[in-house]
């Protein structure tokens, strides 16, 4: 019967959009600092981890007739009293958009644990809340009356960056819930600052509903939470934790410590925002917010199915959690809206123009304010004389420290048409151009920049920086010509008629001498002087979604047979130099197909890689193509860019 009712689960989850097989798990996901993972395919084979692959063991068993079940997490040396514990049979595992849920077998009695990160981007009290619900139910899986017992316990070195940390770890009361706290000694607020770097200031919290045999103690370095022991028959049974982490202070944006953005926008009623309160409401909206994610989980799946197919679909959903929890979500000293990415495992930039470029479909997509909150940082280091350059910067620093530039070299003719290219998307998605206004004298800076250097670009790096300097770079051509393009489209929304047929008329002429250029013969050239050579056009991409049609049907059409054929098992290599690739161009790439099975068939293998990479760790956008191994990279907001096949539709298709 239990096959049974599992390949009858099993059928149902497919049809509602559940992805089964990842490189990692995503567990809790809020923040880069706050981001607890599963590494493997079964949760009680090893240790829980951060996104960086440091341990944050996270450990829960369940005793069933006095024998104990282990089902998350793998006790080491030092947990002894979980040493005499059994592996939960893992029955399956699925992950949608805001939650990721698993089934186990614990002698007669089934265990569905889910852990639900309700990030909904327009809302930015919940996106802002820095609390995971992890729920159980239990039931008797045989027809017969079980005696139950659950623990969950969580390290404290979820609030340290290494293991030999002293902690100070409390418990209290807020309310209805019992909760335990733990945080370095030191507290070290915003004293370092790197890309392999855990948090070791502010507090972890684990809390539940006090009932009577509840008991909370602290050990080993672990918070544990014992629930009092319950009779399981077919009736579930279920509990509820809470996890959270109140870091005091989240960025230092030219040298002001800012505070959470739930700190700074209180919730309806609250005067003084607190982790106590914050814990206490998200615990009475629970059944609400469970309601929210279940709509949502569907409605983002069946609409990605619609526009991509099942393999899209899925991963749509890989992405989602990954690309919002390398965020930091604060307000500037100005009032303005700040949405400040790290850029994980590569150098530990923020706030870097090219990680923002491809991250952006999933923002303009669901809340184009968010996408604006990673241009105003940017804004404001120019226009308040701090950068000094004709044209863009990189990045604001080295995360969490946004005091200006730390990245070695400037890219000016990607910078500069990211921003242009973004604040055009913006004002696409809000249809006005108030964002654009506000930021125009800027913005003309790097037009007249893009419009002498962007055509034929000198010996530079682009956002592809780790492949090295290149000159004459046909793509990077492709985002300057667009990027003018936009620009005299947004001349001509706030009604400058003779600047927008300026560069209107200008872009369309370098689209036409680019053809020439570039032309290979039965494709287009990496550069212009090698004609022996190829690259993804990733950047025609916003040619076609902001409709400038600077360049013909037949560029798109012969790059796309192109592509085609020049495919590898894992995906299409991004040129002719190697054969590794970004996940996240490939998907820019797949939009530039009209026909849905050309879609599809550049799509697939990136779904391949999703479910066969060996690599396993947090989803990498940067893998070889030839055997789905990870190249670089892991954890990254750029999957946000998997989402520009949705954007399409959403602007040009309804």
């Amino acid at each position: 019967m239990r096959k049974i009712l599992l390949g009858l689960f099993l059928l149902q989850q497919s049809a509602i959009g559940q992805l089964r097989q990842m490189p990692a798990y995503p567990l809790i996901t809020h923040s880069t600092y706050f981001s607890v993972w599963s590494f493997t395919d079964t949760l009680s084979s090893q240790e829980t981890r951060h996104w960086t692959g440091k341990p944050q063991p996270l450990l829960g068993v369940l005793t069933v007739d006095g024998r104990r079940y282990r089902f998350l997490g793998k006790p080491t040396l030092e947990d002894s009293s979980l040493s005499s514990t059994i592996p939960a049979e893992q029955q399956w595992v699925s992950v949608n958009a805001t939650q990721t849920k698993y089934q186990f077998a614990c002698g007669g009695v089934d265990l569905s644990l889910t852990f639900t990160s309700p990030l909904f981007l327009n809302d930015l009290t919940l996106l802002s809340r820095p609390i995971t619900y992890i729920s159980f139910r239990l039931r008797s899986n045989d027809g017969q009356t079980h005696s139950a017992q659950l623990y969950f316990g969580v390290a404290g070195v979820l609030a340290a960056n290494t293991p030999d940390q002293e902690l100070k770890i409390d418990k209290g009361m807020t309310g209805g819930l019992a909760y335990l706290r733990a945080g370095t000694k030191e507290q070290p607020v915003l004293k370092k600052k790197g890309d392999d770097l855990r948090i070791d200031w502010g507090y972890v919290y684990v809390a539940t509903p006090a009932e009577q045999g509840l008991v909370q103690t602290i050990g080993s370095g672990f918070l544990h939470t014992g629930f009092p022991s319950v009779k399981v028959g077919e009736d579930p049974v279920e509990k509820l934790i809470l996890i959270g982490y109140d870091e005091r202070y989240s960025v230092e944006f030219f040298h002001r410590k800012l505070v959470p953005w739930w700190r700074s926008h209180p919730e309806a009623g609250v005067k003084k925002p607190t982790m106590d309160g914050l814990l206490q409401t998200a615990y009475a909206g629970y059944d609400k917010i469970l309601s929210r994610c279940d709509t949502f989980n569907k409605t983002m799946y069946s609409t990605a199915l619609t526009v991509g197919g099942e393999h899209y679909a899925d991963v749509c959903v890989a992405a989602y959690r990954q690309s919002i929890a390398a965020h930091a979500l604060v307000k500037s000293p100005k009032g303005e809206l700040l949405f400040l990415s790290k850029e994980n495992f590569s150098n530990g930039s923020i706030n870097t123009v090219d990680v923002t470029y491809p991250s952006a479909p999933l923002y303009l997509l669901y809340n184009p304010h968010l996408l604006e909150g990673m241009l105003n940082g940017i804004f404001y280091y120019s226009e308040s004389h701090k950068w000094k350059k004709p044209f863009a910067a990189h990045d604001l620093g080295t995360y969490p420290i946004a005091n200006g530039q730390t990245y070695g070299e400037d890219m000016p003719v990607e910078e500069c048409g990211n921003m242009i290219l973004l604040t055009a998307a913006i004002t696409r998605a809000e249809n006005k151009a108030d964002y654009a206004r506000r930021h125009w004298a800027t913005l003309t800076t790097w037009a007249h920049y893009l419009e002498v250097n962007g055509f034929d670009p000198v010996n530079q790096l682009c956002t592809d920086d780790f492949a090295g300097h290149l000159a004459r770079n046909a793509n990077l051509s492709i985002k300057a010509i667009v990027a003018l393009g936009a620009y005299g489209w947004m001349a001509g929304q706030l009604g400058m008629e003779a600047e927008a047929q300026k560069y209107k008329g200008l872009a369309a002429g370098l689209a036409k001498k680019w053809m020439t250029l570039a032309d290979a013969g039965d494709h287009y050239a990496l550069t212009f002087d090698r004609k022996d050579s190829w690259s993804q056009k990733y950047n025609l991409v916003w040619d076609k979604l902001l409709g400038l049609q600077l360049f013909p049907t037949e560029v798109y059409e012969k790059e796309v047979a192109w592509y085609l054929t020049h495919q590898e098992p894992f995906g299409l290599p991004l040129d002719s130099r190697k054969t590794y690739t970004k996940s996240d161009w490939i998907c820019w790439t797949a939009s530039l197909t009209s026909r849905p099975e050309d879609f599809t068939a550049v799509i697939d293998p990136i779904y391949r890689y999703l479910t066969e990479t060996p690599s396993r760790v947090p989803l990498s956008d940067w893998h070889e193509t030839t055997n789905g191994r990870q190249v670089g990279f892991q954890a990254r907001s750029v999957v946000g860019g998997y989402f520009i096949r949705l954007l399409d539709y959403q602007w040009n298709n309804k």
